[in-house]
């Protein structure tokens, strides 16, 4: 009976020191969920004629909070990490001004929506539970915006695509609890107007968002 529960106990300790030597060699496998939190801007810049698409040359900006979660699959080989993801956020970023044409004020108001993103990463480990990444992929966003002037109310909310390129650092905890935190660069040029106020309308844009992110996730 000794021996039987020797031998057991043998097999465990065996069982559990392999488990742990697989997990340290591979900590950034398997498929991942994550709530990420951060600051999020968005910016105008130029169109694709050259030409500024804010009066203020090029220093109109509507800044926020971002949060939302991800999901994701990594695969990695030896020190490199290859991995899909995707992502959907909202974001506090609002704006307000006034602005008088004519004669006539006009008062508006833009928000940044939801943001969708979709992409790939690699990775390089670093250390056995810390790795840094690359990233890149398709982003579409929502734009909200409200004007009113002449007796006039006027809403309309649009979508633009664009892409996105970022980098980061992930740290693996225990439990396969991890932490991350990246800076992502979004660049979107173009979006559809199709209501009342402006017609069928495609216009020339230049948006840049610049995000910086943290989150927290866990491994399957």
């Amino acid at each position: 009976m000794l021996k039987f529960v020797a031998g057991a106990l043998l097999a465990s300790t065996a069982f559990v020191s392999t488990a742990a030597m697989a997990q340290d060699r591979a900590p950034f496998t398997g498929p991942r969920v994550e709530g990420i939190v951060g600051y999020d801007m968005l910016r105008s810049g130029e169109a694709d004629d050259g030409t500024n698409t804010s009066e203020n040359e090029g220093d109109e900006s509507i800044d926020g909070a971002a949060y939302g979660v991800g999901v994701g699959f990594d695969f990695q080989a030896g020190p490199v990490v290859l991995g899909v993801e995707g992502e959907y956020i909202d974001s506090s970023g609002e704006q307000e001004f006034g602005e008088s044409i004519d004669g006539t004020e006009f008062l508006g108001r833009i928000e940044t929506g939801r943001d969708i993103y979709v992409g790939g990463r690699i990775g390089f480990a670093l250390a056995p539970r810390t790795m840094v990444y690359g990233k890149a992929g398709y982003t579409n966003t929502t734009i909200e915006s409200a004007f009113t002037g002449g007796g006039d109310n006027v809403d309309f909310d649009t979508s633009v695509d664009g892409w996105r390129l970022g980098a980061g650092v992930e740290q693996a905890i225990a439990n396969n609890v991890y932490i991350k935190g990246e800076y992502r660069y979004s660049n979107y040029n173009g979006l559809k107007l199709d209501d009342d106020l402006f017609g069928d309308e495609d216009v020339d844009i230049d948006l840049d968002r610049h995000q910086v992110m943290f989150g927290v996730g866990l491994r399957f």
